[in-house]
């Protein structure tokens, strides 16, 4: 059975006989949607080697590196792209092998590979047993904001370093995941931690 919300009459301050309606209170669930994370997201994976196939054809590989998974929302901005890339090149997840020190050294300081793939499925979510990808930015619109984010990777590190597959195609992706080591970023955290902005390599 359902129940109707309650909603609490009170009189007015101001004029005699007029009620105000006061709705009940947010529900938790509510509150938790209002409060859900609408930002750019990336799976980091580091990995011993990583490949792109589209259509049967090898289209981007690299070696050692980090291969990260890309989703866009919808409310994304330039600002988030910016977080994305100085974070996912400046994650300490590899060894120093001069010291022999773990989670002390970036792709950037090792000299190895990037490997981006667009993956709106990021931004899906269940109703009932059906995914739902709404949320995720429109293709039309996606597309140019991910290619700027690729080019902020290229400009940010070395070119020839930067791989990606290709948008809205249907991809295999092949990897070996070394670790295994999977990172999960979110660009909401840079409004939390603007002092990320000018982080020093070394911490």
């Amino acid at each position: 059975m359902f129940s109707l919300p309650t909603l609490t009459l009170r009189s007015s301050g101001t004029l005699p006989g007029c009620v105000r309606l006061t709705p009940p209170p947010r529900s938790a669930a509510t509150k938790r949607r209002r409060l859900q994370i609408r930002t750019m997201r990336a799976v980091v994976q580091r990995v011993a080697s990583a490949s792109v196939e589209v259509e049967g054809r090898t289209v981007s590989e690299i070696g050692p590196g980090l291969l990260v998974l890309v989703g866009v929302h919808e409310s994304d901005t330039d600002s988030d792209a910016d977080y994305i890339c100085r974070k996912v090149l400046n994650m300490r997840l590899f060894t120093n092998e001069s010291t022999g020190r773990g989670w002390d050294q970036n792709v950037m300081q090792k000299n190895y590979g990037v490997l981006l793939v667009s993956q709106f499925t990021l931004y899906g979510f269940l109703k009932g047993n059906k995914p739902d990808f709404h949320v995720a930015m429109a293709p039309q619109k996606a597309k140019p904001f991910y290619e700027s984010l690729v080019e902020r990777f290229r400009k940010a590190y070395n070119p020839d370093a930067i791989k990606d597959g290709v948008f809205g195609a249907m991809m295999k992706v092949n990897l070996v995941n070394d670790g295994p080591v999977t990172m999960q970023l979110d660009s909401l955290q840079s409004t939390r931690n603007a002092e990320t902005a000018a982080e020093e390599p070394g911490k």
